[in-house]
């Protein structure tokens, strides 16, 4: 196992597990695939397994004794399905057994300059808390498309909604989670949401360089590896 020569990784690798959504969002995952990642996050402590929604409910089943939860993705990848369909999407996957939802934001409305829809949309999500107040909601802003004024703006009605967390990145657009936009996310959001860095994330070193930037959460296919403090990067990851 080699471990990271810095004073900041010695001190803080055994808690790295906690900050990790262990993720598989491949279109051909099996459920043989999703049994071997369930048993991993397990084994390693993760934070959660992301998901995609029709796993949810097999996932909870394999997790229900751990503590480890159940993060599912919804309107994903490209975040252009109707608000009222992403709502039905996550209801479906609460009442599957999913405690964390990850959805995407409609872009096209940020590009358009709709920003009442975007902050309409972020409150239809926030919503669903009333029945379900442990609910974890995090909005994926896909930033790889957005400008940092754009990136800016949706940050501002994260912190007005009480989000609970903004997202970089799907693993599925052209670009992932960068130093200059975490920095930048967490600057407007302060203490109020948190940060998840996801998007091309595979060494311990990636890691904890968003870590150290402000992010609480990392969005990772290779989180054995990571938390292991091994430089192996996942094979034909998404993530």
């Amino acid at each position: 196992m080699q471990k990271l020569n810095n004073e900041w990784s010695e001190l803080h690798y055994m808690a790295l597990e906690k900050f990790i959504d262990h993720t598989l969002l491949k279109a051909d995952a099996s459920t043989a695939v999703i049994e071997k990642l369930c048993k991993e996050a397990s084994d390693n402590h993760f934070a959660t397994v992301c998901i995609n929604p029709v796993y949810v409910k097999k996932a909870s089943e394999l997790l229900q004794d751990t503590e480890v939860k159940v993060c599912t993705v919804i309107g994903f990848p490209l975040g252009a399905t109707l608000t009222n369909v992403k709502i039905f999407e996550a209801k479906q996957a609460l009442q599957d057994g999913a405690t964390e939802l990850d959805y995407v934001i409609n872009i096209g409305d940020i590009k358009n300059g709709e920003f009442n829809n975007v902050k309409k949309e972020m409150a239809s999500f926030i919503a669903l808390k009333e029945d379900n107040p442990n609910l974890v909601i995090k909005v994926i802003l896909e930033t790889c498309y957005l400008t940092s004024k754009e990136v800016s703006k949706v940050c501002e009605l994260a912190k007005e909604t009480k989000i609970d967390f903004v997202k970089t990145s799907t693993g599925f657009g052209p670009g992932g989670a960068t130093e200059d936009t975490v920095s930048l996310m967490k600057k407007i959001v302060g203490d109020a949401v948190e940060v998840k860095a996801s998007g091309g994330i595979r060494t311990t070193a990636d890691a904890e360089k968003y870590i150290k930037l402000g992010a609480t959460r990392i969005g990772t296919s290779n989180g054995v590896a990571i938390v292991n403090l091994t430089e192996e990067t996942a094979a034909s990851s998404w993530y």
